[in-house]
C-alpha cells in the first residue's frame, strides 16, 4: 500500500480531528499520528490578524517536494499538509502538518521537518494587521528558521 499524501493550500479553516482520522483510517499498522497546528498569535493584544499570500502553483509544488522528501526519509503511512492563506484572525489555525507511521519517532521527526521546510522553502508571505487596523510591512525571513531547516540537510 502506498503512503497517503494530502496537500492543500486554502482559505477555509480545517478540522484537525477529521484530518488525523482520515490519515489513520484503513491502516491498522499505524501506531502514531503526529499533528502540528500553527495558530495566529495576538502578540499580547497588539495583533488582530495575519495576512498570508502565496504564488499558487509554486507553493503547492514546493510543499509537494517537501512532502515527497519526508516520505523518502521516514517510513510513513501518510502525511497531510494544509496551509491557509488570506486574512487569518488571532487565535485561528494557519497550518497543519500531520504524519502517520508505525512508530512515534518517525512521525515526530517527519512532522518537524515538514514545518521547518515550510517556514523556509514554501513561497508564502505574511504581514501583521495590528489591532488598530494598520497593516505592517511583509515579514522578513528569520535566521532561526533557516538554522532549524539546515539540520535536516545532513
Amino acid at each position: 500500500m502506498s503512503a497517503l499524501r494530502k496537500i492543500s493550500v486554502q482559505r477555509e479553516d480545517f478540522d484537525v480531528g477529521q484530518e488525523t482520522r482520515a490519515l489513520a483510517s484503513g491502516d491498522a499498522n499505524i501506531g502514531a499520528v503526529v499533528a502540528f497546528v500553527g495558530l495566529c498569535r495576538d502578540e499580547g493584544g497588539r495583533l488582530a490578524a495575519l495576512e498570508i499570500e502565496h504564488f499558487p502553483d509554486m507553493a503547492e509544488a514546493e510543499i509537494a517536494g517537501v512532502a515527497d522528501e519526508a516520505l523518502r526519509r521516514w517510513p510513513l503511512a501518510g502525511l497531510t499538509v494544509i496551509h491557509r492563506t488570506g486574512v487569518i484572525k488571532a487565535g485561528e489555525q494557519i497550518v497543519l502538518a500531520a504524519t502517520a507511521s508505525s512508530h512515534r519517532q518517525a512521525a515526530f521527526e517527519a512532522a518537524e521537518m515538514l514545518m521547518d521546510f515550510l517556514k523556509t522553502r514554501a513561497p508564502f508571505w505574511k504581514r501583521a494587521i495590528r489591532a488598530d487596523g494598520v497593516a505592517e510591512d511583509w515579514v522578513e525571513a528569520k535566521r532561526a528558521d533557516d538554522d532549524a531547516a539546515a539540520r535536516w540537510k545532513a
